[in-house]
């Protein structure tokens, strides 16, 4: 019996809870029911065709349905579907793998460690960091500091390390040893400093941090590139380096968030890359397997892995499907994919810099006071007063107004508050960007109706 639309919402009323939802709100509604993808497209199940402009949810890097990737998943399930990493045991895929991301990340990282997702690569990362002072002697080193608005994952750990007040109103968070600095998001500051003097007096932020804990007790220092969730915030290009500067000086550990920024999403294999920092520890996911089976861990840098395995003896923690060697298959196909169609460089060099002007177009915009790309990512802040940047009432919450004309007009684009943000699959062509642009405009312009006819603009 073919289900209707409505037969699968009423079903998933009834059993599935999903995440980051209003439950109640949701089954009244009714779920979207997405039932195909190829390409960058989607369709659901009225038949109705819709551009993924989110690329699912940053992974899908590749785009859907590429036969290699289905292949290898088939080809491993057929062989060994699966086998863990525990009890001295490893798997050919996971090996396999574990060199090729030792190639194609930057020269410090030898080695990995597989978790199943991004968050629990951060959780690892807490644990590894921990360990790492705990065996230089100085274990009273356990504090990292995270930034106000990042996104770590939503486990206790990833949570906690996530700067996002929401999450942290539920289940008691963060746990111990974690604190926040300000973010770098200029638009939202006074503006009264120019891009580059406000990336300095943010990344300083962090050293202030550090001598008010006294830096005997600080362990690490987490960013993302750029802040995906955040909404897509580009930091200065003074940022970073002095970061890096602050992190030298006081010896402790930097990490870089890569679940959204790795695999070629900036122009480079890698955020740190683009921005030019050296991290020690690196967690990835997502764009790993490009979403098509799930995957994450962390890069370990040779300063933290030599004392690990050297000095470590036992380290009390993994998961059951590290190095699960069906993900583990997939995501060396999708690697090879990566660097068989020249997709980093392309990014950097063809399809990054026309999105960008692309989104230079769509700030001219009356809604939009500034817009942000950084390979194939973008933001769109929408403002009242564009002359003076004056941002809407929160409460108003125009950004889900807009993201609703999005979704109704055949396009997939983010709401974080009033920033409406992308992040394409790398295999875009010209043309369609084109077409995501035209709807974009579409619906910035059919925002921008509904907020004069109910009085807000």
């Amino acid at each position: 019996m073919t289900r209707t639309t409505k037969d699968w919402q009423a079903a998933d009323a009834s059993h599935y809870l999903h995440p980051f939802t209003d439950f109640k709100s949701l089954s009244a509604k009714g779920s979207r029911i997405i039932t195909r993808g190829d390409n960058i497209y989607l369709w659901d199940s009225e038949g109705h065709k819709i551009l993924d402009a989110m690329s699912g949810l940053w992974c899908v890097n590749v785009g859907y349905g590429q036969r290699e990737l289905i292949d290898a998943a088939t080809k491993q399930l057929e062989t060994l579907p699966f086998y863990n990493s525990f009890f001295q045991t490893t798997t050919p895929p996971a090996i396999e793998l574990a060199e090729l991301l030792a190639q194609v990340t930057p020269p410090q990282f030898k080695h990995v460690f597989f978790s199943g997702s991004g968050s629990e690569g951060n959780d690892t990362i807490v644990r590894m960091v921990r360990r790492y002072w705990d065996l230089k002697g100085q274990p009273n080193r356990h504090v990292i500091i995270s930034r106000h608005n990042a996104y770590h994952g939503s486990t206790m750990a990833g949570a906690s390390l996530g700067g996002m007040s929401g999450m942290h109103e539920q289940g008691g968070l963060p746990i111990p040893g974690i604190v926040h600095i300000e973010q770098p998001f200029w638009f939202e500051s006074d503006r009264t400093l120019s891009r580059d003097e406000f990336g300095l007096k943010a990344a300083r932020a962090l050293e202030a941090k550090i001598l008010e804990i006294g830096a005997d007790k600080v362990a690490a220092f987490i960013g993302e590139p750029v802040q995906g969730a955040g909404g897509v915030i580009v930091p200065p290009a003074t940022y970073w380096p002095e970061i890096q500067r602050i992190c030298d000086k006081h010896g402790i550990l930097l990490v870089s968030d890569e679940v959204i920024c790795g695999f070629g999403r900036t122009g480079q294999w890698f955020g740190c890359e683009t921005f030019g920092y050296r991290p020690d520890l690196m967690t990835f996911a997502k764009g790993v397997t490009s979403g098509y089976i799930p995957l994450g861990g962390v890069m370990v840098g040779e300063r933290v892995a030599r004392v690990l395995i050297d000095e470590g003896g036992e380290f009390n923690h993994g998961y059951t499907y590290s190095g699960h060697p069906v993900a583990c298959a997939v995501g060396i196909a999708n690697i090879r994919f990566i660097q068989r169609e020249g997709l980093v460089d392309r990014v950097r060099t063809e399809i990054g810099p026309y999105l960008a002007e692309k989104f230079a177009a769509l700030a001219e915009h009356p809604l939009v006071g500034e817009a942000q790309t950084c390979g194939m990512m973008g933001a769109l802040q929408l403002v009242k007063d564009k002359a003076s940047g004056q941002m809407f009432d929160g409460a108003l919450e125009v950004g889900m107004l807009c993201r609703a004309h999005c979704f109704g007009n055949g396009v997939i684009m983010r709401a974080v508050g009033d920033r409406m943000i992308v992040a394409p699959p790398l295999v875009m062509t010209q043309a369609q960007i084109d077409e995501m642009a035209a709807l974009i405009k579409k619906c910035l312009d059919l925002t921008q109706q509904e907020l004069k006819q109910r009085g807000w603009w």
